[in-house]
């Protein structure tokens, strides 16, 4: 037990020893609070981390209780092949769209309004339900450790909203904060599942047997069929950190990291790997990279022992995970410490992956704030750069819905995940676009195919979650999906989501304090959005002219966006906002301009 102890000590010194401690000349620039590699790593890759907890056994239980558990490998090549493939995408696309807004800036670019619009409530959507997810799975671990896996639910719905709780006061106390706190339990995580791996490796060579097998149905080859189909989608569910990443890039301090310096003065001769992984986008492409290859091999492992030892959800009342934990840490001397270590550990782990969505919601829903999508009152910034009224709704939001399950993360599960490959779709169609107008020859050819290949899996999957998860209620993400899309009009054609230019410069510039390219390219999207909403107007009252109905319209024609390149000021980035021309021109003040790390201003309501 003694050895147990100590080796649980010097994991929690290393990790905290390890974990990002945020700048003072970094908390306030442009009050965004920005982050390096190690606090990114921690924000936006907690969500795929922490599929570690449930994907596995989620995609088990599809097949298990049908008796295709030995079939798990072929679902494993399906789940690495597509992380393959959208992350290769993801990291391409931080190159042109590299100032946030992932795919919801990328349809606006080069798709169109109703498509962008498509995605944002998407986005939303998928945000809310993996706080959902993450929180009530980690209830689950918690009642698991207790083998109380199969308990009330209301126990799994009090303890899914007290985490959540949790999480999202660490949101609003800023992303500084948060980032040392995460980084810490992931680098616990990793050093207790390589223990746990070595503790199971030794099971398996002492020949440990597997729990007896249970009486399972047997399937036709058409029912195996969908029931792998379903495995697959199930273990997709981490696939949110893409889009997470590219949507948060704002959010990273744009410099590169020690290791890329290194490189560049030592090996000039891959300036281009080094260039690849400069500034900001380099960030998101380190974070993007362990995506590539983590989902497939953590599933790989975990599929391999849960066959070996033949154990699944539920099994003795735990989950996967915590009977794996179980066995591994049983060949440890004093395992059993590390046993309830790491459940612990796994139950603050899943609901830390709930700041991956509060991170994002905040990225996401300011923008929907300046095109007429929110009304204006949700956006309200604090000084630690943290928009508390997004996160406070998100975090009311995800409680109904976790009371509205009954508390079962199963029932969640089906919900969760299918959303996000709407918007992969979309950023295949826009990479595509973006290559066949910046690239020539081979690149361009094969980029371009690559980029459609993408979006063509993306839509093959997004359809293979509504069909794989169909029995369970995925038809019910068609009847959310279309309710959302319809109030997002009709908030946007209402008097709330119009938006003048000086309303949009003081939502952008004042209110949310964002500054530079990142603030011209939503005063831009603003403006597009602005004109499709004027061109749903024109076209309604065209409608009712054909019954004889007149509606004279209310607003004039809204201001010109323009060209893309033009409004983000690629020759001059330092180029007045695009809205300029529309204020009323202030009196000159003495001392110039404010310092860029200075405090941010007093909050503005």
């Amino acid at each position: 037990m003694f050895f147990s102890i100590a080796l649980l000590i010097v994991i929690v010194v290393i990790s905290a020893r390890f974990a990002p401690r945020e700048r003072q000349e970094d908390a306030h620039i442009h009050g965004a609070g920005q982050i390096g590699l190690l606090a990114a790593v921690a924000l936006f890759g907690v969500d795929y981390f922490t599929s570690f907890y449930y994907a596995t056994g989620e995609m088990m239980s599809a097949l298990h209780p049908n008796g295709l558990q030995n079939y798990g490998y072929i679902t494993v090549a399906v789940i690495a092949f597509t992380n393959l493939v959208f992350g290769a995408l993801y990291m391409f696309s931080l190159g042109p769209f590299n100032e946030g807004g992932g795919s919801y800036t990328a349809s606006m670019r080069y798709l169109a309004p109703t498509l962008s619009l498509i995605v944002a409530i998407t986005l939303i959507e998928d945000y809310v339900l993996t706080i959902v997810v993450s929180a009530l799975s980690g209830g689950d671990q918690l009642l698991s450790v207790l083998n109380a896996y199969g308990a009330n639910w209301i126990w799994h719905f009090a303890l899914g909203a007290i985490l959540a709780a949790v999480t999202w006061y660490l949101t609003i106390r800023g992303r500084g904060e948060s980032a040392r706190v995460v980084f810490a339990l992931i680098g616990a995580f990793v050093l207790l599942t390589i223990t746990m791996a070595i503790g199971l490796i030794m099971a398996h060579l002492k020949g440990v047997p597997p729990e007896p097998t249970e009486v399972t149905k047997t399937a036709s080859l058409a029912q195996a069929i969908l029931h792998m189909l379903t495995a697959s989608m199930k273990g997709m569910v981490a696939l949110t950190g893409l889009e997470a990443v590219s949507n948060g890039v704002q959010f990273f301090i744009n410099e590169d990291v020690s290791f890329v310096k290194w490189g560049k003065e030592r090996f000039p001769r891959f300036n281009g790997l080094w260039n690849f992984y400069s500034g900001k986008s380099g960030v998101g492409r380190f974070v993007q990279t362990s995506f590539l290859f983590y989902g497939g091999l953590t599933t790989l492992f975990l599929t391999y022992f849960s066959l070996r030892f033949n154990v699944f959800d539920g099994s003795l009342g735990r989950t996967l995970i915590g009977n794996l934990a179980f066995i591994g840490f049983s060949q440890i001397p004093g395992g059993v410490i590390l046993f309830w270590a790491y459940q612990i550990l796994a139950v603050l782990m899943l609901a830390a992956a709930s700041m991956t969505a509060f991170q994002d919601a905040q990225a996401t829903e300011w923008r929907d704030v300046a095109i007429g999508e929110i009304p204006e009152i949700i956006i309200y910034r604090d000084s630690r750069g943290t928009f508390t009224r997004s996160v406070t709704i998100t975090f009311g939001v995800s409680v109904v819905i976790m009371l509205l399950v009954r508390g079962q993360t199963s029932v969640a599960v089906p919900f969760y995940g299918v959303g996000v490959f709407m918007p992969i779709m979309m950023m295949g169609v826009a990479v595509r676009k973006h290559i066949l107008e910046h690239f020539t020859g081979r690149v361009r050819t094969w980029g371009a195919r690559g980029a459609m290949f993408a979006a063509v899996l993306a839509g093959v999957v997004f359809i293979g979650q509504i069909v794989g998860k169909w029995e369970e209620g995925g038809w019910i993400r068609l009847l959310s999906f279309s309710i959302l899309f319809i109030s997002a009009h009709l908030v946007l054609l209402s008097p709330v989501g119009y938006r003048d230019p000086k309303q949009i410069h003081r939502i952008v510039r004042e209110k949310a304090r964002v500054q530079g390219a990142m603030a011209s390219i939503v005063e831009w999207q603003s403006l597009k959005m602005q004109e499709y909403r004027y061109s749903l107007l024109i076209g309604i009252a065209r409608f009712y002219e054909m019954f004889g109905v007149r509606r004279p319209l209310r607003y004039e024609p809204p201001a010109i966006a323009g060209d893309y390149d033009h409004a983000l000021h690629v020759d001059h980035p330092d180029a007045p906002s695009l809205l300029e021309q529309y204020l009323d021109k202030p009196q000159p003040k003495l001392g110039g301009a404010p310092n860029q790390t200075e405090p941010a201003p007093q909050d503005l309501e």
